[in-house]
């Protein structure tokens, strides 16, 4: 063999070799990519939707708790490792960050002066995070009257404050007035003979309101938006979405299934906490923790 040959013999066995790396690589690539899928599969989150908290056994029911549940809920949580987590997680999730191995969601809507008289102090002594949802206008209404009841009242804007400043609360979007059935409208659903326009223009002026005053008062603007009644109408989502909300929950019994992919945060399912439970109960044989 001339040297000629020997030169373009020694090349195309280094050509094959690297492609034969190359091949390897890939392969690797890929298993290493079906590796990561399948370590990221769906996190199935567990959301609570809590209300009001009240001591007074005659007001226990459907939509209100005793402090004390509460705290055994928390206890429970805690004893069976879960973590408290934000819907600021759950986005950060979408953008890569991690979550625990189990996390689990508390959410009050409504925003009551008692969640900030009972749940708020909870959290604190077992360092346990929660949303609140308040409804803007009363948060508005009972800043401007100063007046507090754990019977009806709502949290005032500097309640809120406080809460969030703590690193432990999170404020989301629960509509500005649209908590009522009156004039036709179930929350934030769209009236009979209500046109698309005039619909779009409404909730957006609504939600758009809620946001404004929660960043004044707050500081930053809510992330997600949690529906009223979980009531909305089929053009609701995108415009929720076209908004900018990062996230909306319902009022759904369901588990909330959360990917890579940011759409999973739209529509998640809550599952209600009433009274007369223990925390086993509920958490075990209604949302089928372990």
């Amino acid at each position: 063999m001339g040297k000629r040959e020997k030169r373009l013999f020694l090349l195309v066995r280094l050509n094959l070799r690297v492609l034969a790396l190359a091949a390897v690589a890939l392969a690797l690539g890929a298993a290493a990519v079906v590796s990561v899928r399948a370590v990221e599969e769906p996190v199935e989150i567990p959301v609570v939707m809590y209300h009001a908290l009240l001591k007074d056994e005659a007001q226990h029911g459907r939509y209100v708790i005793s402090p004390a549940e509460f705290e055994n809920d928390l206890l429970y949580l805690k004893k069976h490792g879960y973590t408290t987590i934000l819907v600021e997680d759950l986005i950060a999730y979408t953008q890569g960050a991690s979550l625990p191995e189990k996390p689990v969601l508390l959410t009050f809507d409504d925003g009551y002066y008692n969640n900030y008289l009972y749940a708020f102090p909870l959290a604190q002594k077992y360092q346990c995070k929660f949303v609140i949802s308040p409804i803007g206008r009363y948060a508005d209404q009972y800043t401007e009257s100063g007046e507090t009841s754990a019977y009806y009242t709502h949290a005032t804007w500097d309640q809120l404050k406080e809460m969030v400043d703590s690193g432990l609360v999170e404020v989301q979007n629960h509509s500005y007035n649209l908590h009522a059935n009156k004039g036709g409208r179930e929350g934030a659903g769209q009236k009979a003979g209500e046109t698309d326009a005039q619909y779009r223009a409404m909730l957006v002026e609504d939600l758009t309101k809620a946001q404004e005053a929660a960043l004044a008062h707050l500081g930053k603007a809510p992330a997600a938006f949690v529906y009223p009644f979980g009531a909305m109408s089929k053009a609701s989502p995108g415009i929720v979405k076209d908004m900018g909300f990062a996230a909306t929950m319902t009022c759904r019994e369901k588990r909330a299934r959360i990917t890579r992919d940011p759409e999973s945060l739209y529509g998640m399912g809550r599952y209600l906490r009433p009274s007369g439970m223990s925390s086993k109960e509920f958490f075990e044989g209604k949302l089928g923790l372990s």
